[in-house]
């Protein structure tokens, strides 16, 4: 008798979301007209705050977890999520620039607050670890509220010549392009148990040698070489000391955490939890790492921005203090608060300077790095080990470990991520 078989029991299809309609976290249906109910933590903290009793912090962060799970637009088969730190930036940043043109002595609290604020949150967040979308945001939403007071304010009195607005313009555009470059993948490393590529030839030859030696004598086991996912970690260790100590082969290191060996100069990011090859940092401005991929891209938005911010502070300047040369209007500008548009337009002078100042801060350092062939992480690790050469009072530390000149220096970072292969300076430790 034939087999009688069995008909598969068909999987009731789920119907498809509407625009306002969202899976949540408990992986539940739920609609964005009900964001507002049923939150018993929510209810708790708030009777909590009336009774004037503490809220336990535990509490907060189950509140915080719903209200980002619930903060959602519409969209095409169901409601997106939103990143809930990157709405501070757009409502505070208008109110607070608003109210700094009130008044001078307003002006010198918000714009000396402001930075303050900013660094309290990069230190709570990078304490923490965790990666955020608040200053990405606050940087496109700066260029872009920048950019439409300019037009609204500056633009019609007259002193600003089509020329200019089209070179401001390309310059704002230019920007957003070098940072979609810097944002694409600084240089990841993969996981050599699936791309079998990252490792090198002579790995694999010292691997294949020494699975055959191991595979001698013990019968059922594969004479070819290839080995498990145990003994494949454990020889990558091996390999990674052996090649350390010789000085013709590149530094090599076993990351625990990604479960892979990291070629010289790589470093495992806390933040985005991967390793990245020639790791500079952990920038929060582009929620990315700045490496070997994107190294290039991340000093020329830098250096668009720089000189796109310089211009459009220098024709900002001329139109509401005219006659006066952009040093002295930038500190004397009589009349500058008689009318709401000249003070707004003064204060988001005053605002960009600031923030021109720290990428300006920025870049420097950046220059004297790849003068010298160091990497930010490197000259953190040599300053806590105490083994770098300190010069300018600290403005500059060599490590000595990959210099080799300033025009080989330069040489190299201008051809990185263009060759597959490490530098000879990178071979000796």
């Amino acid at each position: 008798m034939k087999p009688v078989k069995k008909k598969k029991t068909e999987e009731p299809e789920l119907e498809p979301l509407c625009c306002c309609e969202y899976m949540d976290r408990n992986g539940e249906k739920n609609h964005m007209a009900a964001c507002l109910c049923d939150c018993q933590d929510l209810d708790e903290g708030c009777d909590r705050w009336f009774t004037c009793k503490s809220v336990q912090p535990e509490t907060c962060e189950r509140i915080m977890d719903t209200i980002s799970d619930r903060l959602r637009i519409p969209w095409l088969r169901g409601a997106k999520k939103i990143n809930i730190s990157i709405i501070p930036p757009l409502v505070l940043l208008p109110v607070f620039l608003h109210v700094a043109s009130w008044h001078f002595l307003l002006g010198v609290v918000v714009l000396t607050s402001l930075p303050v604020l900013a660094l309290w949150y990069y230190y709570l967040t990078h304490r923490r670890k965790e990666q955020t979308l608040f200053f990405l945001s606050l940087g496109l939403f700066s260029l872009g509220y920048m950019y439409y007071v300019f037009l609204l304010e500056v633009v019609p009195e007259g002193r600003v010549g089509p020329t200019q607005l089209a070179v401001l313009t390309c310059g704002l555009f230019l920007i957003l392009f070098a940072l979609y470059r810097a944002k694409k993948n600084p240089g990841y490393l993969s996981n050599p148990a699936s791309n079998d590529k990252s490792l090198s030839s002579s790995q694999i030859e010292c691997l294949d040698r020494k699975g055959q030696e191991k595979t001698k004598g013990f019968p059922g086991t594969d004479t070819s070489g290839s080995l498990n996912n145990r003994t494949l970690k454990d020889d990558l260790k091996s390999s990674s000391r052996m090649l350390a100590g010789s000085p013709t082969k590149v530094k090599e290191d076993w990351c625990a955490k990604c479960q892979l060996v990291r070629p010289a100069r790589a470093w495992h990011c806390r933040i985005c939890g991967i390793c990245v090859r020639r790791m500079d940092h952990h920038c929060v401005w582009i929620n990315s790492c700045v490496g070997e991929s994107n190294h290039q891209a991340f000093i020329l938005a830098l250096l668009i921005f720089l000189l796109t911010s310089v211009y459009g502070i220098t024709l900002t300047l001329d139109t509401i203090c005219r006659d006066r040369s952009i040093f002295t209007a930038l500190f004397y500008c009589p009349g500058v608060y008689s009318n709401h548009s000249s003070a707004l337009s003064f204060t988001c002078v005053w605002y960009s300077v600031i923030i021109t100042s720290g990428m300006a801060y920025i870049f420097l350092i950046q220059l004297i790095n790849i003068s010298y062939n160091v990497t930010e992480r490197e000259v953190q690790q040599a300053l806590r080990q105490k083994t770098g050469r300190r010069l300018l009072w600290g403005l500059i530390v060599d490590t000595g470990q990959y210099n080799r000149g300033f025009l080989r220096n330069w040489h190299q970072f201008s051809t990185l991520g263009t060759c597959s292969f490490h530098h000879p300076a990178e071979d000796i430790v």
